[in-house]
């Protein structure tokens, strides 16, 4: 249960120190303490609010997708090289993807393609993610330190991290190879909310009282809180602690958290568009695969429905959301016996993803959210240009397939060019430095941001990199 009406011993009835109190929420709420509870939006010496309004939704891929395959192929590159499941038309003349995109084709038009993106990176970790180009920060969490770890109207934490397992816990369990709550130098206040994962975060989430019960200690807990309110320091940090208070019930009690998870709520025709489950049962992915076992159809089941629960969470005005959907690297296609080929890789997992992020472009439009939500969809690194003689491509850092959708962005874009071979751009290249300063110049209105002494100064300077065209 939840420590937060007990001391250190176990009994209660004793207010709880400001320390205690921190200890309580860094551990139990997920970014619930003080200063996240009660931080409104940053607001410039205009009175001017830093924030944009729009969210960010990071679709991670971890194992590294191909770009050959996906938004960058090569039907004319010699055999051994080539794009090995065919091209498909987009809307957009002249512009092909890779066989298994077809609903994404028919959206071209609205997406940003960047072909000259390149990560540096040819391992299995959560860069560029996490690295030093973000300061060992996630970039949901440079989100967090500026808007504050929960919004002060409804208690709804702003940065979350999703995994198969917020779906649907008959999977097998999520997992990033790398800490995709890691908070650099900001400390782990600023950590995301995760629902659905294993930690005391989660476990104290879950409250093991009974709602008479949590009623009936409410009085006690506003009376302890009332004291601890006495006792605050006059920073000016802290606004009232009936903020503080109603915010932890909200929290504790369901609002705008339990609704956006819940799809129950959803209308079943919106559920059957997103789905992605039908997808695992035509085939037979996990049997001919003994490394990934129960991955391939995970993937299949959840990520849609992640797709569909991370819309509504941005709705509710979560600022940032990360989806980790990919199950240890279900995109890492070596052909290895604990990893399948292109082409069954792609059936697997590519279509999966076609259906999907097709299904969230579809349902934004209608919603009229496209200028709101910004989608991100990227990994680790790219594939190599050579197939190997399994039929897999092996990791390959000089390019990397990033795919853009909405928040404000102009649409139809196909930025950069790769080699004939598929093996890194021709220009200049783009990199991680210029996707983080472009998704920042989407949630935060960078010359507000300047302003502001209690912003770091690292977050400015991370801003001030150049950005992808059409973005900041």
């Amino acid at each position: 249960m939840l420590d937060f009406l007990e001391n250190d011993d176990g009994r209660s009835g004793r207010a709880m120190s400001r320390r205690e109190l921190l200890s309580a929420g860094s551990l139990g709420l997920g970014g619930l303490t003080l200063p996240g509870l009660l931080a409104g939006q940053a607001r410039a010496g205009t009175g001017r609010s830093v924030l944009t309004g729009k969210s960010v939704i990071f679709l991670f891929q971890q194992g590294g997708p191909s770009q050959f395959e996906t938004f960058d192929p090569k039907p004319d590159a010699p055999g051994g090289i080539r794009t090995v499941n065919g091209t498909i038309q987009t809307s957009l003349p002249g512009v092909f993807f890779g066989g298994t995109m077809n609903r994404l084709a028919r959206h071209a038009d609205k997406l940003t393609v960047v072909r000259s993106y390149q990560t540096n990176n040819g391992g299995h970790n959560i860069k560029p993610f996490v690295s030093s180009d973000s300061l060992d920060a996630s970039i949901g969490v440079h989100y967090a330190r500026v808007a504050g770890t929960t919004r002060s109207d409804t208690g709804l934490p702003t940065n979350m991290v999703l995994f198969p397992q917020a779906i649907t816990d008959k999977v097998t369990r999520g997992r990033a190879r790398g800490n995709l709550s890691a908070t650099g130098d900001y400390g782990d206040t600023y950590a995301p909310f995760v629902p659905g994962g294993n930690g005391k975060l989660q476990e104290n989430m879950t409250v093991r009282l009974d709602r008479d019960r949590l009623f009936t200690d409410r009085r006690e807990l506003l009376s302890q809180l009332d004291r601890l309110n006495n006792r605050l320091d006059a920073s000016g940090q802290f606004d009232t602690i009936d903020s503080l208070t109603s915010q932890a019930f909200q929290l504790l009690l369901g609002g705008g958290v339990r609704d956006a998870l819940d799809l129950s709520r959803v209308d079943r025709r919106t559920l059957a568009h997103y789905d992605t489950a039908h997808l695992a049962r035509s085939h037979n992915w996990d049997k001919v695969n003994r490394g990934k076992r129960g991955y391939y159809t995970g993937h299949a089941k959840t990520l849609g429905r992640l797709l569909l629960m991370a819309r509504r969470l941005c709705e509710a005005g979560c600022g940032f959301v990360t989806l980790h959907a990919s199950y240890d690297g279900v995109w890492d296609m070596h052909a290895d016996g604990n990893n399948l080929n292109m082409v069954d890789g792609m059936e697997a997992v590519g279509t999966t993803f076609d259906h999907a992020v097709a299904a969230f472009i579809e349902d934004i439009e209608a919603r009229g959210l496209q200028d709101d939500i910004l989608l991100v969809c990227s990994g680790e690194m790219g594939r190599t240009p050579r197939i190997n003689k399994r039929g897999g491509r092996d990791h390959w850092a000089r390019l990397s397939p990033l795919l853009l959708y909405g928040g404000g962005l102009k649409g139809g874009q196909v930025i950069g060019q790769s080699t004939r071979d598929g093996g890194q751009p021709t220009g200049s290249p783009l990199g991680p430095k210029h996707l983080i300063s472009s998704i920042l110049h989407t949630v935060f209105n960078v010359a507000e941001l300047r302003l502001v002494p209690s912003i770091p100064a690292s977050i400015n300077r991370l801003a001030e990199f150049d950005t992808i065209p059409g973005m900041g």
